[in-house]
């Protein structure tokens, strides 16, 4: 199955949290769009490696993605090396797709930075003829995406741009609260950490509301990028 995007995270919920909305206003749009996890996120305070495993699968179904894997990878220990590349060359090659979303490039979790470069490496590696892959026994033919764009997570990066999701945040935030054992709830016993409190629910609606208010939209997200932006006209900007 052909792509048209593919974005990867670290752990189950950082592409909810990071790309949500722009995620499901390309569905609607028609494009088919998957998403690739790294981790379970075993290592987390809150749940376990199984109820997140359930909660992953919730969140993909509420946003419409077309396929989710996980890649079974070390919570707090995978590496950027060759086997973890290679993991990630064989779904770029497997998925073919036109752009990449991935993890942002510095944040407060090891994991975000570690798998946003690793990513972005095996990006490019994957468009090299002479690395060979196999998926189901079947030689892979090389592929490299067009672009690599990296969502903002915990740390309030500049972007480089923005996307409107007005319309689509509700969304965003229904696939986010999937992740029961992870967020709010005021009737947990589970410990409290970081990303628990109401104040941290909050804060998305606060950063997606701000984002839209500087491009006089209601909702938007914004990523990073590795090269210059370009545009065929300047009505392409809104």
């Amino acid at each position: 199955m052909k792509l048209d995007i593919l974005a990867f995270g670290a752990h189950p919920d950082d592409v909810e949290l990071g790309c949500g909305g722009t995620i499901a206003k390309e569905i609607a749009l028609g494009k088919k769009v998957g998403i690739i996890d790294l981790t379970h996120g075993e290592l987390g305070t809150r749940g376990s490696k199984e109820i997140r495993d359930e909660e992953a699968k919730a969140a993909a179904k509420i946003l419409g993605v077309s396929v989710r894997e996980n890649l079974n990878m070390r919570d707090g220990f995978f590496a950027n090396d060759e086997w973890h590349q290679l993991e990630i060359i064989k779904m770029i090659r497997k998925y073919q797709p036109e752009i990449v979303l991935c993890n942002s490039i510095e944040d407060r979790h090891i994991d975000h930075g570690k798998g946003s470069k690793l990513v972005s490496d095996a990006c490019f590696l994957s468009g090299l003829m002479k690395i060979e892959t196999e998926n189901n026994g079947e030689k892979q033919k090389s592929w490299r995406p067009k672009i690599v764009y990296h969502y903002i997570q915990w740390n309030n990066i500049t972007p480089d741009f923005v996307v409107d999701i007005t319309g689509y945040n509700d969304k965003k935030v229904e696939a986010i609260l999937a992740y029961g054992s992870q967020f709010y709830n005021s009737n947990s016993e589970e410990p409290e950490t970081h990303i628990s409190s109401k104040n941290f629910l909050e804060s998305l609606n606060y950063r997606a509301k701000d984002l839209g208010r500087l491009i006089g939209t209601d909702y938007a997200e914004g990523f990073t990028t590795e090269r210059y932006l370009a545009v065929n006209s300047l009505a392409d900007l809104i």
